[in-house]
């Protein structure tokens, strides 16, 4: 099996850790002054093509080759993923059958560092015949692409990253920038919220972050620990222990929840010497436990736990304890 790294490459191969770290930073310094650079060319330009694609009745494609390519698809995943529908289309599969998906009412988005790349070119005039806009960006404002286009977003740097000045790094650092800039702010435009981010990712983290409802995990029914404001302390100790959550509810007469007893009030109750056989725990219960409504996100119930430094919460429904939460519960759904 052979090497890929050849005899001639070994002895020019840096192995100084310093040096090494020195080439990495000067990259990502590189990249940090493009953006920065990019930062004032967010002006009427861009603003027109936020315009133009929220006005859009069809779909955005993005097109683009090469590395150009691959942010394209990265930026038309965004903005499908946040509420503008949007698809990648390579520009050569386009030639040859794939240019039947842009139909009236779409809009174009070409990304090119050089603004000149064949394959974009070659499918302008169709674009065109179909009376779809076109958006560029571009590291070329001098560019057929960028003359062509209806609006050409400025994406040019000063220099690669790559020290031989070839390799596309700051180029496509821009050019994604600039596309995740379109995305957010179209976001923010049409009003997506949170619960619409939810609906396009139903699985993974995101999901259970943004979907997951306390009533989906809490504990129900004859598993939510529950006494009477008249019972004794060491009935509700029982109830306590069979329930395995280390707290009960205390309600009234008409189930509405009216306190909370938990292992912390039990300490506090046997460091007074109280007793346990004849006092009533509506005596020494927390007359303000803490509650969230049936309905809310496992998430908001996490965070009120964290606020006020408990583990367990009590979900409600006018006022009547519809289940119980612990946190063990929601770090189980991967919820933190």
């Amino acid at each position: 099996m052979h090497s890929c790294i050849t005899h001639h490459q070994k002895c020019h191969m840096i192995t100084d850790i310093k040096k090494i770290c020195q080439l990495g930073q000067a990259a990502i310094a590189k990249e940090a002054e493009a953006l920065a650079n990019l930062k004032m060319r967010i002006d009427e330009k861009f603003a027109a093509a936020c315009q133009l694609l929220i006005s859009c009745q069809g779909r955005v494609v993005v097109i683009g080759m090469g590395k150009s390519g691959h942010i394209a698809s990265k930026v038309a995943a965004t903005m499908a993923s946040t509420g503008t529908p949007a698809f990648f289309l390579h520009p050569a599969e386009a030639s040859h059958g794939d240019l039947g998906n842009i139909v009236s009412g779409d809009v174009v988005v070409a990304i090119s560092g050089s603004g000149n790349t064949s394959e974009i070119l070659s499918i302008l005039p169709m674009i065109k015949h179909l009376d779809v806009p076109l958006v560029s960006i571009t590291a070329n404002p001098g560019s057929a692409l960028a003359t062509i286009a209806q609006i050409n977003l400025d994406a040019s740097v000063k220099e690669e990253a790559c020290p031989l000045g070839l390799a596309p790094t700051c180029s496509t650092t821009a050019a994604l920038a600039m596309g995740d800039a379109l995305a957010v702010t179209l976001l923010a435009m049409r009003g997506f919220t949170k619960t619409d981010f939810a609906r396009n990712h139903p699985g993974g983290v995101i999901g259970k972050k943004l979907c997951l409802l306390v009533d989906d995990i809490m504990r129900k029914g004859a598993d939510i620990p529950k006494v009477s404001a008249e019972t004794t302390v060491i009935t509700a100790l029982v109830e306590m222990s069979q329930k395995h959550i280390g707290m009960t509810t205390v309600v009234d007469n008409d189930d509405k929840i009216i306190g909370i007893y938990t292992d912390g009030d039990l300490r506090r109750t046997l460091d007074k010497k109280i007793d346990v056989h004849q006092t009533k725990i509506k005596d020494v219960m927390t007359s303000a436990g803490k509650t969230i409504a049936s309905g809310s996100l496992a998430l908001e119930a996490l965070q009120l736990m964290e606020k006020h430094k408990i583990t367990t919460l009590i979900v409600t429904e006018n006022d009547i304890p519809v289940g119980v939460i612990h946190i063990h519960d929601l770090l189980k759904e991967g919820i933190k």
